[in-house]
C-alpha cells in the first residue's frame, strides 16, 4: 500500500491535471454525450468519465517529463480554458479547420469574439491552474526511476482503459460507431491533436513552392466579339433559408425582389468555413477532391481568366482572399484609408466606390471583379449593419449569443441579410448602365451558411460530414443584364431549383467570359442553355 501511495504521489501532478481537465473543461463533451442517449445510463456515464480521464492522463504522461511538465501543463490549461469557452458558448469543435480559421482571423473579427465571459474563463480555468502548477514542487528522481515510474503509470492507465472497454463493450461499440461527433469535444485532447496536425501541415506547406500553371490553353472564343463585365460577389455566412426570395417568412430581400434575379435555392457549399470554401470554389478541384496543399501548388480560376486576357480585380472587405488573388490585382477595403464608407467598421458598400472608374479605365478586354463581403459574419451580427437596416427587432446586441433569445439572434442575422440585399441591389444598379458596352452579369455566392442556435449550435465551421444543413446551404443569386445573349430571364428561372454547388462556379465563370479551354465542362456551367 505504501508503495502504491508513493506511486500516486510521484504522479500526482499529471493525475490531478487530468482529473481537472475531465471535471471542469469537458462540460460540452458530457453534454453531447447525454444528448446522444435518450435514456441516461449512469454506469456508462461514469465509465466514459473514467475513460476520458485515463486517455487524458495517458497523453499527459507521454509528453510530460520533469523539465517539461510545468510549461506543458501551464500551456494546456490556457488552451483548454479558451477551448472550453468557445465549446460551451457556441458549441463549436476545435478541429484543424477551426484552428486555421483562428490563425487567419483578422483583428476586427477577433474583437467580435471578445467577451468578459471569455476573460472569466481565461482567468479561472487558465491563469489560476497555470499559476498553481508553476508553484508545484515536483518529486526528484533518477532517470531510471523516473522511466520505470512512467512505464508503470502508462501500464496502469492502459489496464484502466481496457477494463472500461471490456466492461461496457456493447456501449462503447455503439458509442464509437454511432456517436463519433461526441469525441470531437474532448478537451484539450482534440484541440491539441488538431493543433499538431495544423503545425505539421503548415511546416510542410511553408517550403518553397513551384506554382503549377493552369489552363495554359485558355483563350477567348474567336466567335465572340462582345465584351463581358461580370461582378462576382463572394458573400459571408449568408444561409439560403433566410432569404425571402427562397420563401422565408420575413421580407429580407425587399430590393432584390424588384429585380430580375434568380435565387439558386439548392446550392451546396464546398466547406463550412471561409478558409475552405473560398479557395475551393476557385480551385476547380471540386469539394470531393479539394485539398489545400493542391490548391496552394496550382493556379486557380482567376489565373486562368487573367491568362485569357480578362481584366481581374479582387476587392476585399473580409479577412483576405485565402490565396485566390495572390497573383492578381488585390485591394484591401478593410483599411479606412481606402474604404471611404467606414464608421464602427468598414462597410461592404465601400467596395463599390470608384469601381466605375476602374471599368472605364479598361477600354479593351473582358472584366471580372470579385467583391469579398464581410456580409453576415458572426457572432456580432449587430455590427454588420447600420441602424438603417435594423428592420427586425428586438435584435441581439451582443456577441454573447447565449444571452439572447432565438428570435433576437435571428432578427440580428436577418438584418445583415437586409444589408446584403441593399448591397447587391447597388451592384446591379452599377451594372445596368454598362449594358451598352458589355454583356453584364452579377453572380452572388456566399461561402457557407450559419447555425443560429438550432439544437444549441452557433456560428459555423463544423466538420462537413456532421455539420447542420444550415451551414452547408449558402445563399446564391444570379442577375443577367438585358443584353445577355445566352439565356433569357425565363430560361434562367428554370435553373432555380437545380442541385448545384460551389463546384459549378469554375466552368460557369469560364462560360460567362466565353473562354475556350479543356478545363471548361459545359455540364457544370449552370448558365449554359
Amino acid at each position: 500500500m505504501n508503495r502504491f501511495l508513493q506511486f500516486l504521489k510521484t504522479n500526482a501532478t499529471v493525475l490531478t491535471a487530468a482529473l481537472g481537465f475531465t471535471l471542469f473543461y469537458n462540460w460540452s463533451f458530457f453534454n453531447h454525450f447525454n444528448q446522444a442517449y435518450s435514456n441516461f445510463n449512469l454506469p456508462f456515464f461514469i465509465s466514459i468519465g473514467i475513460m476520458l480521464f485515463s486517455v487524458t492522463a495517458l497523453v499527459l504522461s507521454l509528453i510530460c517529463y520533469r523539465r517539461t511538465t510545468k510549461p506543458i501543463l501551464m500551456l494546456l490549461f490556457i488552451i483548454g480554458a479558451f477551448c472550453a469557452y468557445y465549446m460551451n458558448t457556441y458549441d463549436i469543435i476545435v478541429d484543424k479547420t477551426m484552428i486555421q480559421n483562428v490563425v487567419q482571423t483578422n483583428v476586427n473579427e477577433a474583437k467580435d469574439l471578445f467577451t468578459w465571459k471569455m476573460v472569466g474563463y481565461a482567468l479561472v480555468l487558465g491563469v489560476l491552474p497555470a499559476w498553481i502548477v508553476s508553484r508545484a514542487k515536483l518529486p526528484k528522481a533518477t532517470f531510471k526511476a523516473a522511466l520505470s515510474n512512467k512505464f508503470k503509470l502508462i501500464a496502469l492507465l492502459l489496464i484502466l482503459m481496457a477494463s472500461q472497454a471490456f466492461g461496457f463493450s456493447k456501449n462503447y461499440s455503439s458509442f464509437f460507431r454511432e456517436h463519433k461527433l461526441v469525441r470531437f469535444y474532448a478537451n484539450p485532447i482534440t484541440p491539441v491533436y488538431s493543433a499538431v496536425q495544423f503545425a505539421i501541415k503548415s511546416n510542410t506547406d511553408s517550403a518553397p513552392k513551384i506554382i503549377a500553371p493552369l489552363g495554359e490553353d485558355a483563350k477567348k472564343s474567336a466567335a465572340d466579339s462582345d465584351r463581358h463585365l461580370t461582378i462576382l460577389v463572394v458573400g459571408e455566412t449568408a444561409r439560403a433559408d433566410h432569404f425571402s426570395l427562397n420563401g422565408y417568412a420575413k421580407d429580407t430581400n425587399p430590393l432584390l425582389a424588384k429585380e430580375q434575379v434568380v435565387s439558386l435555392r439548392n446550392l451546396s457549399s464546398c466547406g463550412t468555413s471561409t478558409a475552405v470554401s473560398v479557395p475551393c470554389m476557385f480551385s476547380g478541384l471540386g469539394r470531393e477532391n479539394y485539398d489545400e496543399k493542391k490548391f496552394n501548388a496550382s493556379e486557380n480560376l482567376l489565373d486562368v481568366l487573367n491568362r485569357a486576357g480578362v481584366n481581374v480585380l479582387w476587392r476585399d472587405n473580409n479577412s483576405d482572399s485565402k490565396g485566390v488573388a495572390t497573383r492578381l490585382t488585390y485591394q484591401d477595403y478593410k483599411d479606412p484609408a481606402i474604404n471611404t464608407i467606414c464608421d464602427t467598421e468598414c462597410r461592404d458598400e465601400g467596395l463599390l466606390v470608384g469601381l466605375q472608374d476602374y471599368i472605364d479605365q479598361h477600354k479593351t478586354g473582358d472584366i471580372t471583379i470579385v467583391l469579398h463581403q464581410m456580409g453576415s459574419h458572426g457572432p456580432a451580427y449587430y455590427s454588420r449593419y447600420t441602424k438603417a437596416f435594423e428592420k427586425f427587432t428586438p435584435a441581439c446586441q451582443t456577441n454573447l449569443l447565449e444571452k439572447c433569445s432565438v428570435e433576437e439572434i435571428s432578427n440580428a442575422f436577418d438584418n445583415t441579410i437586409v444589408a446584403t440585399d441593399y448591397f447587391l441591389s447597388k451592384v446591379i444598379a452599377l451594372l445596368k448602365p454598362n449594358a451598352k458596352n458589355f454583356q453584364t452579369a452579377m453572380v452572388y455566392m456566399s461561402d457557407h451558411g450559419e447555425s443560429l442556435g438550432e439544437n444549441g449550435v452557433y456560428l459555423h465551421g463544423m466538420p462537413y460530414a456532421i455539420a447542420p444543413e444550415a451551414q452547408k446551404h449558402p445563399a446564391s443569386i444570379i442577375w443577367l443584364g438585358d443584353g445577355f445573349k445566352a439565356l433569357t430571364f425565363d430560361q434562367l428561372k428554370q435553373k432555380a431549383d437545380l442541385p448545384l454547388s460551389h463546384d459549378n462556379l469554375f466552368s460557369t465563370l469560364l462560360g460567362l467570359n466565353k473562354i475556350e479551354t479543356k478545363l471548361y465542362d459545359p455540364k457544370m456551367d449552370f448558365l449554359k442553355p
